[in-house]
């Protein structure tokens, strides 16, 4: 299934994000779920002011990214970010605690489950470039 949704720029690097975990061995995958043992719900918001929604699964099985909600599947942390500023902080032109501290990351919920995403997306960032840091 496609994690593309059509007017989000983001929705390419979390594709990104889903192909780099499904290079992984399942011995690797299920490292990353053991580490993280969380589930996260980013809400993005695009310039038309609609917004759609991501899941990353990371608490259970392999680990595995959705698009939208997930029957049954509650959200340890909700990250609640404009289409722009996912981008800009993917590319590394933008610093996530300085956003969080602006208002433009809101998030809920287990906020040091943020920390924890931050490695597994820096090991995606080492194999194919993706650069974002929260």
């Amino acid at each position: 299934m496609s994690l593309a949704v059509d007017g989000y720029k983001s929705s390419a690097l979390l594709t990104q994000i889903d192909e780099h975990l499904k290079t992984l061995s399942e011995a690797e995958r299920q490292e990353q779920v053991k580490k993280v043992k969380g589930v996260f719900q980013f809400n993005v918001k695009n310039n038309a002011g609609q917004v759609a929604t991501w899941t990353f699964d990371l608490k259970s099985g392999n680990g595995a990214m959705h698009k939208g909600t997930v029957a049954g599947l509650k959200p340890d942390i909700t990250i609640d970010i404009k289409d722009d500023d996912f981008v800009a902080l993917a590319e590394g032109k933008a610093n996530g605690q300085k956003l969080f501290m602006s208002g433009k990351i809101k998030v809920k919920g287990a906020i040091m489950m943020a920390t924890k995403l931050d490695s597994v997306l820096n090991a995606a960032k080492e194999k194919s470039g993706f650069k974002a840091k929260l």
